[in-house]
Parts: structure tokens; C-alpha cells; sequence
């Protein structure tokens, strides 16, 4: 499992459509498997599941995209899992680091 999380200011659209594009774009095989999205008040929340097949684990990688706030300040949580191998212990987390490359320069270019 690999992890990004950080605290991302601007437009909520913008920086949804600025990930979801980064993941889209960074690999041939990415899709978005399900999305949900909640409105209170000025509190947004954008929830996204996106899948890829990982060359180098040789298997499906999934990551879970969370864009969360209000008001201009947004909470950006983005896990990956499977890509593994091995039956009770992680061999390696390739896949799953790769997956999460594919977002990390736009979440640096957001902040």
C-alpha cells in the first residue's frame, strides 16, 4: 500500500479534473471503476476509484482518490493496494507505487 496525503488550496473542480486527468493520462490501461460525490453547504467531497493493470507486478492496482473540504482548503487523501505478491506478506509494492507516481507531480504542481 502506498500513500499521498496533503492539504491542496484553489478551485475543488480544477484540482479534481487536474487528478483525474493525471491518473487517466499516466497509464494505457487506468480506468475509473466508480465515483461518488457529496455537497453540504460549502463542504465538498469527491470520492474515486481507479484501476490499472501494473507491468511490473504483473497484476491489478487500485487506488482510492478522496478530495474533501471547504471554502478553497482541500484535504487530498489518494491509496493504493493490491499489485502484491505473496500469500501472507507483501513481496513488493511496485504496482502500487507506481499507480501513485502517476498523480505526484500534479499534486506538487496543485500546491
Amino acid at each position: 500500500m502506498a500513500k499521498i496525503e496533503e492539504t491542496i488550496h484553489g478551485d475543488f473542480d480544477s484540482i479534481l479534473d487536474t487528478l483525474e486527468k493525471a491518473v487517466m493520462n499516466g497509464s494505457m490501461s487506468a480506468s475509473c471503476e466508480d465515483g461518488s460525490d457529496y455537497e453540504n453547504g460549502t463542504f465538498r467531497c469527491a470520492v474515486r476509484v481507479y484501476e490499472r493493470y501494473s507491468y511490473s507486478g504483473g497484476n491489478r492496482v487500485s487506488m482510492a482518490l478522496v478530495l474533501a473540504g471547504t471554502d478553497g482548503d482541500y484535504q487530498l487523501t489518494a491509496i493504493t493496494s493490491g499489485g502484491s505478491q505473496g500469500l501472507f506478506f507483501k513481496i513488493n509494492t511496485w504496482g502500487e507505487e507506481n499507480f501513485l507516481d502517476t498523480i505526484r507531480d500534479a499534486v506538487d504542481n496543485l500546491m
